[in-house]
Formats: structure tokens, C-alpha cells, sequence
């Protein structure tokens, strides 16, 4: 008589259709691709680099009130507006502080991922509930600046973009292997059609900033 508790014991990873989207599974664990990490790294890295300048600026308007950010260009895209504004620290402290450690977790989940790591449904769900919670918050914080605060700060129009981008696509990656349950038909257009969301998304968020200000674009012209 043989037994195979090695066998059942030692699971290899396998790869099954499951509502028209691809599943991989190791062990309950699972990976991406090469471009979602990359993705993950890249928007990562933007994000911390908008939270660092972001940062530095602050506290050298808290030390020096005369000070006056790189990315003060005009009276509709200035930084100093935007960061002394109450919306600038929501929790207490300046929000950039929170970016910088949200968006080194996200990146470093790239770099992770591109070498191979693989994780459990837990973690992917908590990926995309961290990074929906950014999306929202960055919605919120666009409408405060252009309609209470009333100035464009860059570097935050590109905190923006990057947490757009990680959001929707940790969202395509957990459709696409099951993680995030829903019928084919939704999984199989998301995945045809996947670049039409933050296309939108983007525009949107351009034609937002235009018809807010278009009395000033217009002078520029």
C-alpha cells in the first residue's frame, strides 16, 4: 500500500479558468504580472515623490510663512493656497505625511511582486480597499480645491493620477484572478475594455479643471 502525504501536502501551483478570467493559485496565494508590478512601482514612486516635495514645502512655509514653493505659478496653480488650507491636514497632520507611507507600501508591493512574491486573498483585498480609501480622498480633496480653496497645486493634480491608476488596475488584477467576485460578462469587459475607466476618469478630471477656471486658461492663450 502507498500514501501520498507528501504529494497532498506539497501543493503545485495551478492555473483554472474561473468566470472568463485567468486564476492562478499557490498554496491560497497568488501574484501579478510583470506590468501591474511595474504599474504598482512606478505610481508608487510618483506618489512618494509628490508626498516628499509636498512635505518639504510644508514645513518650510511652517518655518518661513514668506516662503514660496517652486510650483507657486500663478494665482490658480499655487501650492501655498493649497497647503495652508484646513483641508491640507484632514487627520491632524499634513496629509503628505500619510502619502509617504501609503505610497512606499504600495511601491514596495511592486518590487515584491516583480520578484516573484505572491500573496493571500486577504492581502489583495486590503490592497484595493487601501487604495480605493486614496482614490476617494484624492476626489475629495480635488472638489475642495477647486471649489472652497479655489487653487491648483501640481504636485497634487499628480498624486492624483498615480493613485487613479494603482486603484483601477489592483481592481483589473482582482477581477481578473477571482479575488473580487462578479459576473463574466463585467469580468470579461474590464478586461477588453480596461483602459476606458481612468481614460474617463483622467478626462474627467481635465475638463473639471477647465471649465473651473476657463476665464484664466483663456488669457493664457
Amino acid at each position: 500500500m502507498t500514501s501520498t502525504p507528501t504529494a497532498a501536502r506539497h501543493r503545485t501551483p495551478t492555473t483554472r479558468e474561473d468566470g472568463g478570467a485567468r486564476r492562478i493559485t499557490s498554496a491560497g496565494a497568488t501574484g501579478a504580472s510583470p506590468a501591474l508590478a511595474r504599474l504598482l512601482i512606478v505610481t508608487g514612486a510618483l506618489g512618494v515623490l509628490a508626498s516628499f516635495v509636498i512635505t518639504i514645502d510644508k514645513f518650510e512655509l511652517l518655518a518661513d510663512p514668506g516662503f514660496s514653493p517652486s510650483c507657486n505659478l500663478s494665482p490658480i496653480v499655487s501650492c501655498t493656497n493649497v497647503m495652508t488650507s484646513d483641508q491640507a491636514s484632514v487627520f491632524g497632520f499634513p496629509n503628505p505625511l500619510l502619502g509617504l507611507a501609503a505610497y512606499s507600501v504600495v511601491a514596495f508591493t511592486g518590487i515584491a511582486l516583480l520578484a516573484g512574491a505572491r500573496f493571500r486573498r486577504w492581502f489583495w483585498l486590503g490592497l484595493n480597499t487601501g487604495t480605493l480609501f486614496g482614490a476617494g480622498f484624492c476626489m475629495w480633496l480635488m472638489t475642495q480645491a477647486l471649489y472652497d480653496i479655489g487653487a491648483l497645486c501640481l504636485w497634487c493634480v499628480l498624486a492624483w493620477a498615480a493613485t487613479i491608476a494603482m486603484f483601477w488596475y489592483t481592481t483589473v488584477h482582482n477581477l481578473r484572478h477571482g479575488i473580487v467576485r462578479a459576473p463574466r460578462g463585467l469580468v470579461a469587459g474590464v478586461l477588453e475594455f480596461h483602459w476606458v475607466v481612468p481614460a474617463t476618469w483622467y478626462l474627467g478630471i481635465l475638463l473639471l479643471i477647465a471649465t473651473r477656471w476657463w476665464d484664466y486658461w483663456r488669457t493664457l492663450l
